[in-house]
């Protein structure tokens, strides 16, 4: 079997998955809303879906430091972040140079981004994902779709389609990446793999596959089927979509 790199495909320019949240009214000026009208009882009152962006980074945050009140730190993290998707894919150095985010916040967000994280590969694990299309989009969107490099994911399933593992196995640069498909046969032997899904991101933003994305899926579809595996579908993780080989008739 051909083990020669299939080189990704040059993309466009990124693209921001939300625009910035528009601050709420009672926070423009900066100040601090009565008590009240705090993050906290309006979420209770409401429901998490009555808060903005911001005051549900604040939330997180819980309190501000000396010059630095909450709200202020919540919209420096969003001015740094510019969408929502971004910060969930933030790492600990992303948040280096910010002013009144110390050790101790950054540790918060991180924990929340990993306990989403958790979430949705537990819900992979016990579900087949042929029929859940959409918690699968939702994890890879998560795990990979805000990375600013290149990187090839593989789940590996058994004969029930639930979840065996789910681990990267090429990284890239911004426009490039070698995926060698013997190494993905090798490893889906080993875990007792009956289906794969595939998936790698575009930094640049577009979901849309490029000639070296569906000569790889053809690769690779051909050499699985050499040991009785299933390629189930390869996804392609835009900045604000993504594209399933599968659901457009292409494997």
């Amino acid at each position: 079997m051909d083990a020669s790199p299939c080189p990704a495909a040059v993309h466009p320019a990124p693209c921001l998955l939300f625009p910035p949240a528009e601050p709420s009214p009672r926070n423009r000026r900066g100040g601090i809303p009565p008590k009240d009208d705090m993050p906290r009882e309006r979420l209770l009152k409401l429901g998490p879906s009555a808060l903005s962006n911001t005051e549900l980074i604040a939330l997180i945050l819980g309190s501000g430091l000396p010059g630095h009140n909450v709200f202020e730190m919540a919209r420096t993290l969003e001015d740094r972040f510019k969408s929502m998707r971004a910060m969930l894919n933030a790492t600990e150095k992303d948040f280096d140079g910010l002013h009144g985010i110390g050790r101790a916040k950054i540790a918060q967000m991180l924990a929340i981004v990993e306990i989403v994280r958790r979430a949705l590969h537990e819900e992979l694990e016990h579900r087949s994902l042929l029929d859940s299309p959409h918690a699968v989009d939702e994890y890879l969107r998560l795990k990979i779709g805000g990375l600013s490099h290149e990187v090839f994911y593989c789940l590996y399933l058994d004969a029930r389609h639930r979840l065996i593992q789910a681990e990267e196995v090429a990284r890239g640069s911004l426009t490039q990446m070698a995926v060698y498909p013997r190494e993905i046969v090798r490893r889906a032997l080993l875990l007792n793999t009956a289906g794969l899904i595939v998936a790698h991101n575009h930094p640049s933003g577009a979901a849309k596959p490029s000639a070296a994305d569906r000569q790889l899926t053809r690769v690779l579809h051909e050499a699985l089927a050499l040991v009785d595996i299933k390629l189930l579908d390869h996804i392609v993780v835009g900045a604000s979509d993504v594209y399933s080989f599968s659901r457009n008739g292409l494997i």
